[in-house]
């Protein structure tokens, strides 16, 4: 659902501010046409902003990518700041910011006995591997490309209990490690994962150290699925994928005590909640 709420006009000077705190909250009135919110105000949402056509849209001072139709992508992180300030340039040059308000997540503690040791205390000859990974990954989340298949809406890779949401702080054997970043569905070995949007993918490992069979999909203007701990992987590196097409099947490799999948989203290098994505932007 997108919804809007009026502001005043205004021009450089002092910042608007919006009060709507939850979904789909917040516009800004620019010469009568608005700025519009679809997603949840809150730590790791995913939010897609609507403004006139033509308009130009930034946030951090970094410009945002704009569709034709003016809509922009927003994602905000496990611990994003109360409050973000969006900037809005009208084709003449004139400004408008506004803050919104953000909420505050309460994330759970979650402990995972008996997963394989190396991977909670990497033995030396394994960091290169490690420090080799992080760059495979990284370079498949690098380029931004103009596709849309983001508007298409996102669905549930596969139906299964979630045994993992984002954000839980994670203690591996008893040891503290990095937050979860993603949603664990149990599911046995060899369940089929779907595409939950269309997209092409940007990485295909059979064998990455800590998430074993690894699977990136580029959904377009940044927005990026990552699937964990594969048994298999039915796509190639360079192939468009289809929403609700097998792309992959459930597996326990790398980090993992047991079958499941873990799906996770970024936007650009920002780490979001694939629920939330689902809530923002629905298949219709």
């Amino acid at each position: 659902m997108m919804a809007k709420v009026h502001l005043k006009n205004r021009f450089k000077g002092r910042p608007a501010v919006c009060l709507g705190l939850l979904i789909g909250v917040c516009s800004i009135a620019l010469q009568a046409e608005t700025l519009r919110w679809q997603g949840s105000l809150e730590q790791g949402a995913l939010l897609m902003g609507e403004i006139p056509a033509g308009y130009t849209a930034s946030y951090n001072q970094q410009p945002l990518q704009v569709t034709a139709e003016g809509q922009f992508l927003l994602g905000l992180g496990r611990q994003a700041p109360s409050s973000i300030e969006l900037t809005v340039t009208s084709p003449q040059g004139f400004e408008t910011k506004a803050q919104f308000p953000v909420r505050k997540r309460q994330y759970n503690i979650q402990r995972v006995e008996g997963v394989p040791q190396k991977t909670v205390n990497p033995r030396a000859e394994d960091l290169a591997r490690i420090r080799n990974d992080s760059v495979l990954v990284k370079r498949a989340r690098r380029d931004i490309t103009e596709s849309l298949d983001f508007l298409g809406g996102f669905q549930r890779p596969l139906e299964g209990p979630v045994t993992g949401v984002y954000g839980s702080q994670r203690f591996y054997n008893g040891v503290p490690k990095s937050p979860h970043y993603g949603v664990d569905y149990a599911a046995p070995t060899g369940a089929l994962v779907m595409a939950p949007a269309s997209g092409v993918v940007r990485l295909a490992h059979r064998d990455l150290f800590y998430s074993g069979g690894t699977l990136i999909v580029d959904h377009g203007h940044g927005l990026s699925s990552t699937f964990l701990h594969l048994s298999e992987i039915l796509v190639e590196e360079g192939m468009r994928v289809e929403r609700g097409k097998p792309i992959a099947k459930v597996g326990a490799t790398g980090r993992a005590t047991g079958p499941h999948l873990d799906w996770r989203m970024n936007w650009r290098q920002v780490r979001i909640d694939p629920v939330l994505v689902l809530q923002a932007l629905p298949v219709r």
